[in-house]
């Protein structure tokens, strides 16, 4: 308590050093502890769930949201039909409860009573879903197995979250009708707060449904009992005492024996490929990990990159350290002169250290509040119910006081043991008369740190940035500017195959009236939202492809506007038009990446193609190609990809997996806009028009095409800004040591530089001499850091878009950035040095 009562009376003797100390501290402690906020939450923590070391996923992969056939190449199977979950169900005793869950999610209309519908964000799950993790209900009740049965009641589960922020806690909302696609469900319960499902991701479902409700609510589209569409991920409970070291051999026999059964997966030769499919069995406590699989690298590489800023803190603080146990070296010298242990004294400098990183490991606590929740709103910025809080969680607390403590160590113990060396007899002759300075080679050495540490988070930042630059100004293919996309749901508003043409013709025609409006695009899905339709390509006149031969190719439905209205322009023969209708020849617009692949030698227009089987390979018939465009990774290659009209049906159809994925192609989710000129009152002009057609159709969002393209480097842009951001801090923090220490030794040689111009040395070399000094420091710091910078970059590599981990012009920037700062960091004390008048200088001793 003495050692801490004296510290603080030091602190008040030296303010301005202890603030300076404290805010470099708090900003390199504060950054590792933001990142760490996320890195807990997304990759470190358990589902809010009862034991979660006993649960278990059947698969390891994110393959949503429905797959058609074998999953990939190697065999693993991550998704399931609802006939395969049943199966494995049954025949695996290990488990006392396995849950199914959709691995998607759909937005649906949801109407109270007579309250205005709203879109809100569903997820089908089995009967037994919130038992098998535990969960009891806030209110009323959740799901239980009867509800997941053929003809059960129909019930309905709000999340916590939804129940708040939709209804304000109103309880009378249990028992409530809610009509979901126009579907009547009861609200049998709210679950508790907290939990937000079976995974942590930016939209967590607002209401569960039983897998039993999804054929009355989705009709003639119904997955449910489509044998060969898998879109369900698998977790189970295991039971007490269970060993599961051979559960996923017996699970993967029970997988091969199901798929010998189903024609789709024997067909084609696929026979031949179901001796190596199975299934992997993993730890599920943390849940389906889709958003820790999307992030991980990315939080590390950042925790990495913040971890580097406070060791360039800890260093730009030590030297603090040392340049004040430099000036109290005479109070030392005579404390040790009248018998001060030199443990006592390193005692007391460690205490004032550790004290000082605590101090600013408090206040780092606010700036990673704050950093996390800018952090989040960067992020996710349409991610209202996201289930990570800013707010730092005990683990978060004991991080944060770990590396406080760590770090009042680790910046404290190499000046204390210096400082605390001084020898006695100097207090006895004058400190200052003495020309050793034992401080001068370890500051050196942290200046080199330094420079070496800014370097590699410079160019880090650099290669990011041309990364992110190359990715959003890459050629999409595409027009965004003036252009505004619409997602709705006609399904929700009640609408059936045979009306959607009437309701296609009202949009086209309310939307182009609007002012400034020049075309209206209508399409299954628009381009980069995210979403993608695909299906094997089967060529009339060829043999049937095999099951290895990937023959895949991307699909949507539009109308004859949307080329023009995305700008893709069709390159030869035509689009489609408005006499593609249902009685004419089935037609498709297919893209360059398309004709490539199954027409390389040949001229695409009128040949033939079909889906699903090679006994529908003359099904289309290709009229026109139009350029390539991105409409699904914008980090990939162009895919094949084709159009068919919003007209026209595949008939003759009899596998319900094709049936159902026609009947679904037929609802289109987004109206594209383009606009000559923009009208400021845009939104509410979209949504009085919407509401005009039907006041049923809800407006899932509506953003600018823009916006909607630069959503897909949401992780990518946060990345690059907060590298930029550490990498700006630790320049300024090394810049700040430079300047520091320059300063501190042009005061140490005030005598020998008023020595040097009294015989003679003019002002231009003092100023040579001192810049020297510190640019031979950041040079060493350079020639130290380039190689650990190639090494760095080389891990960085998967996170580079079109940019070399060794990029010269990236180097040579971060090289010249950081000789410019150690330049202007050493020219102030250099100047100074140069003004020193020698009279005064030779009166100093």
């Amino acid at each position: 308590m003495r050692d801490i009562a004296m510290a603080f009376r030091q602190f008040l003797k030296s303010p301005g050093y202890a603030v300076t100390v404290v805010l470099t501290l708090a900003l390199g402690i504060g950054a590792n502890t933001a990142i760490f906020t996320l890195v807990h939450s997304v990759l470190m923590k358990s589902l809010p769930v009862a034991d979660p070391k006993t649960l278990y996923r059947v698969g390891d992969l994110d393959d949503c949201c429905v797959n058609g056939g074998f999953e990939n190449d190697n065999g693993d199977f991550d998704l399931y039909s609802w006939d395969l979950y049943k199966r494995l169900q049954e025949t695996t005793p290990e488990f006392e409860q396995m849950a199914a869950m959709q691995s998607g999610g759909n937005m649906m209309t949801v109407r109270r009573g007579s309250e205005p519908a709203k879109s809100v964000r569903t997820q089908y799950v089995s009967g037994n879903f919130f038992t098998t993790f535990g969960i009891r209900p806030y209110l009323g009740r959740v799901l239980r197995d009867e509800d997941d049965t053929a003809g059960a009641a129909p019930a309905v589960v709000m999340s916590y979250q939804a129940w708040q922020s939709d209804y304000g806690a109103d309880p009378s909302v249990v028992g409530s009708t809610f009509y979901m696609q126009g579907q009547p469900m009861i609200l049998v319960g709210v679950a508790p707060p907290g939990f937000f499902g079976d995974r942590v991701r930016s939209n967590p479902p607002s209401i569960w449904v039983p897998l039993a409700s999804e054929p009355v609510i989705e009709g003639t589209n119904s997955i449910l009992h489509v044998a060969e569409s898998n879109w369900l991920y698998i977790i189970g409970r295991a039971k007490p005492g269970a060993t599961l070291g051979g559960v996923a051999d017996k699970m993967s026999g029970r997988l091969r024996d199901w798929l010998q059964t189903q024609p789709g997966y024997t067909r084609n030769g696929g026979a031949s490929i179901i001796p190596k499919q199975h299934v992997v069995i993993v730890p599920g406590g943390a849940g389906i990990q889709n958003l820790q699989q999307e992030t991980g690298k990315g939080l590390y590489l950042l925790m990495t990159i913040s971890g580097l800023v406070l060791l360039v803190a800890c260093a730009n603080v030590a030297n603090l350290l040392l340049a004040r146990g430099a000036t109290k070296r005479a109070e030392i010298s005579v404390r040790m002169a009248l018998g001060a242990a030199r443990g006592r004294l390193i005692r007391q400098m460690l205490t004032e250290s550790v004290l000082l990183a605590c101090i600013g490991g408090l206040a780092g606590l606010v700036v990673a509040y704050a950093g996390t929740k800018t952090i989040l709103s960067l992020a996710f910025p349409d991610a209202p119910q996201l289930p990570i809080s800013a707010s730092p969680s005990l683990p978060v607390l004991g991080f944060a006081f770990g590396l406080s403590l760590l770090t009042g160590i680790i910046f404290g113990m190499v000046p204390a043991w210096i400082t605390s060396h001084s020898d006695p007899a100097e207090a006895l002759r004058g400190v200052s008369r003495t020309t050793r300075d034992t401080t001068s080679l370890p500051q050196r050495s942290l200046i080199v740190f330094q420079a070496a540490l800014s370097l590699v988070m410079l160019m880090s930042a650099g290669l990011l940035t041309k990364s992110l630059r190359n990715m959003e100004h890459q050629d999409f293919g595409l027009q965004t500017e003036n252009r505004y996309v619409l997602h709705l749901d006609p399904a929700g508003a009640g609408y059936k195959p045979e009306t959607l043409p009437a309701l296609y013709q009202q949009l086209e025609q309310q939307f182009g009236a609007l002012p400034g409006v020049k075309s209206v695009g209508l399409a299954l899905y628009s381009t980069l939202e995210g979403n993608n339709w695909g299906e094997g390509v089967f060529v009339d006149g060829r043999p049937a492809p095999g099951v290895n031969s990937h023959n895949g190719a991307s699909w949507d439905r539009v109308n004859p506007q949307f080329f023009e209205t995305v700008g893709q322009p069709v390159v030869r023969g035509r689009g489609i038009t408005e006499q593609d209708t249902a009685t004419t020849q089935k037609v498709a617009v297919v893209n360059q990446a398309f004709v490539k692949k199954f027409f390389p030698n040949e001229d695409p227009l009128g040949k033939h193609f079909g889906i699903f089987d090679q006994k529908y390979s003359s099904s289309f018939e290709i009229v026109g190609v139009v350029a390539d465009a991105k409409y699904n990774n914008p980090r990939s290659e162009v895919r094949a990809m084709y159009f068919r009209p919003l007209t026209q049906q595949m008939t003759g159809v009899t596998e319900a997996n094709a049936q159902m994925a026609e009947g679904r192609s037929l609802y289109i989710n987004s109206v594209t806009l383009r606009f000559e000129r923009v009208p400021t009152n845009l939104d509410a002009m979209v949504r009085r028009t919407l509401q005009g057609i039907n006041p049923n159709l809800t407006v899932i969002d509506f953003h600018s095409l823009d916006y909607q393209v630069a959503g897909n480097f949401t992780q990518e842009r946060l990345i690059s800004r907060l590298t930029m951001l550490f990498g700006v801090l630790a320049l300024i923090l090394a810049s700040v040591g430079l300047y520091g220490i320059t300063s501190y030794q042009v005061a140490r040689r005030t005598s020998e530089i008023g020595l040097r111009m009294a015989l003679g040395a003019n002002r231009s070399s003092v100023v040579k001499m001192v810049l020297r000094g510190a640019l031979l420091q950041a040079g060493i710091g350079l020639a130290i850091g380039v190689p650990v910078v190639l090494i760095a970059a080389r891990w960085m590599t998967d996170q580079l878009y079109k940019v070399r981990s060794w990029d010269p012009v990236s180097l040579m920037t971060a090289v010249g950035v950081l000789l410019l700062s150690a330049t202007l960091a050493g020219f102030v004390p250099a100047r100074r040095a140069a003004n020193i008048e020698p009279m005064q200088a030779l009166r100093t001793e």
